[in-house]
This record gives C-alpha cells, sequence and structure tokens, in this order.
C-alpha cells in the first residue's frame, strides 16, 4: 500500500518553533489527517538557524524584490530562506502536498502582510518566501494554509487533490501512455464536476498525443491539478450525480428512481448535503456493479471516515 506523504509546518503538528516558542496546531491535520498520511514537517526559519523564541521576520517591499527582514537588526534572510528551499529538496520530492502556516513571512501562501520599509504601513498583499519556493519549484504540488482548512469546501477539495496527486506520482517519472489514459479515465468525473472546460480540452491533448514526453507530461500534471484546484459547483454536481444516475436507470424500479432524483434535487437546490445522493449511488453501484463507475475517483476520492463530504 502507498504511503502518502504530506509537507507541513511543524508547529501545525504542535512543535514549539514559532517566533513566540509557541505552535499552531491543527487538530484536523494532527488528528485526522495525520491517519491516512505521513507527515514531513519543516520550519524553515528554523532550518535557517534561527532560534526559538527569535526576533519575528516581516516581509518588505524593495527595488530589488518583497524581502524578508529581520526588523530589530535589520538582517536580510530571504536568500537564507530560499538556500534551505533548496537544501529541503530531497523531501520536498517525496510529497504529494503541503499545508503551510498562514501569516508566515516564510510558509504565508496568501494575504501576508508586506511592509512599506518607509513608513512602516502593510499591506496584506504578498506570499511568504519559502512558500513562493513551492509554488515556483513545483507547480502542479497542492498547497493549503492551516486556516484555509476550516473551510469545508476548500478542506475537502485540498485533501483530495493530494490523493490525486499521490497516484499520479506512484505511476513514476516516465509513464506509458496506457498508464497515463488509465489514470485520467479514472478521472473523468471529478475532472467534470470541477472545471467542464478544462475536461474537455485536456482529454483532447492527451489523445492527440503520440509520446509521453517529459514536457508534456509536465503540462498534463500541472493543467489537471490546476483544473482540479478550482472548487466544484452544486451545479456541476448534479451534472455529475444525474450522470451517474443514468447507469442504474435500467435496473431500479420506478419509485426507486424517483427517490434516487429526488435526493439529487435535494442537494441541488441545498436542502441535503452532498453525501445524501452520493449514498445512494454507492449503494446500486453494490448492488449493479459497473465496471466504469467502479474505476472512477469521484465516488471514493479519500478514506470515507475523514467525513470531508458531509458539509458540501
Amino acid at each position: 500500500m502507498q504511503t502518502i506523504k504530506v509537507g507541513i509546518s511543524a508547529c501545525l503538528l504542535g512543535d514549539e518553533v514559532r517566533f513566540d516558542g509557541g505552535h499552531k496546531r491543527s487538530a484536523f491535520c494532527a488528528s485526522e489527517l495525520g491517519r491516512h498520511v505521513e507527515f514531513v514537517k519543516l520550519c524553515p526559519e528554523v532550518g535557517i538557524g534561527m532560534p526559538v523564541p527569535r526576533p519575528t521576520i516581516r516581509l518588505e517591499a524593495h527595488a530589488k524584490g518583497t524581502r524578508a527582514v529581520v526588523p530589530k537588526t535589520g538582517e536580510d534572510v530571504t536568500e537564507r530562506l530560499i538556500d534551505f528551499a533548496e537544501r529541503a529538496t530531497p523531501h520536498l520530492q517525496q510529497i504529494s502536498g503541503y499545508v503551510l502556516c498562514a501569516k508566515s513571512p516564510s510558509c504565508g501562501m496568501e494575504r501576508v502582510k508586506l511592509y512599506d520599509p518607509a513608513t512602516g504601513h502593510a499591506q496584506k498583499e504578498a506570499t511568504g518566501i519559502f512558500a513562493a519556493q513551492l509554488q515556483q519549484r513545483y507547480p502542479a504540488l497542492p498547497l493549503e494554509e492551516d486556516g484555509r482548512l476550516n473551510d469545508p469546501l476548500l478542506r475537502e477539495n485540498f485533501v483530495m487533490r493530494v490523493f490525486v496527486y499521490a497516484a499520479w506520482q506512484a505511476l513514476g517519472s516516465q509513464p506509458k501512455k496506457s498508464a497515463v489514459l488509465a489514470f485520467h479515465t479514472s478521472l473523468k468525473l471529478l475532472l467534470l464536476a470541477h472545471n467542464q472546460q478544462a475536461y474537455r480540452i485536456i482529454g483532447r491533448e492527451l489523445a492527440e498525443q503520440q509520446e509521453m514526453t517529459t514536457e508534456f507530461l509536465r503540462h498534463y500534471i500541472e493543467t489537471l491539478m490546476a483544473a482540479l484546484a478550482k472548487p466544484a459547483t452544486r451545479a456541476n454536481h448534479t451534472n455529475v450525480l444525474q450522470h451517474i444516475q443514468g447507469y442504474f436507470s435500467d435496473q431500479l424500479s420506478h419509485d426507486e428512481r424517483a427517490e434516487l432524483s429526488e435526493a439529487v434535487l435535494a442537494y441541488r437546490n441545498g436542502l441535503e448535503p452532498l453525501l445524501v445522493p452520493l449514498t445512494l449511488l454507492r449503494h446500486y453501484q453494490r448492488l449493479f456493479p459497473n465496471n466504469y463507475l467502479a474505476g472512477q475517483r469521484y465516488l471514493n476520492p479519500y478514506p470515507n471516515d475523514l467525513k470531508l463530504r458531509y458539509g458540501l
């Protein structure tokens, strides 16, 4: 069984490595997601040799770009943080996702304070130095912040992408076209739920590609992961649910078809969570197995005990 590795800011697992000697333990990561993945924990600021506790770092706007500076001393630690990302490459190449500490000048993914050193005024418009390196070096890698994981939709989307990316990594660095086609086929309904335009474009590009070159494989997975990062809408989920429903139309009685249709429409109208029609569809898949549906990640994209579709 494949071990899925996920990078994480060490403070989110309870390590007391923050600038004030504290932590920001994420209960979801530590107690729930941690049952299914192996965490690779890093703290860039400790990694560059800064002590705990330590003087704060802030991001400043300079002529040569965004810099990470210790305001108490004026020390610029930007290059040291970039070098840390380079040194961490052996660990980072193994991971299938990364959970970052929000608002951190090293790890914040978005809306980190960017200071004007002349006035001291700040705007929430920057990305942490280490987080920016992750985005640049690993554009297909699923990234999320601890605070955003409190949103049920963003939490579900991140975990789904982690499991999809792990499945891609399991194919190896130079998979054959048959393996890529099988992988892509398993994602068709997920893609339909998240990005119908990308579903059509990616499928066409893959079909037309004669050879799985390194350049195409990179383009494929980056395009795919960007498409899946777009949250699925109720309307798109409803289309997929109705599409799946069609596979059982000949096997179900009139009353069963009506019950399933009512469950799908109740979800569409916001009266029931996604789990309600999905439970019925999984039930009928067990009663009337369909090989195509059995291979679709949409029905079971991650372990059920994570309860990620309860609030969708």
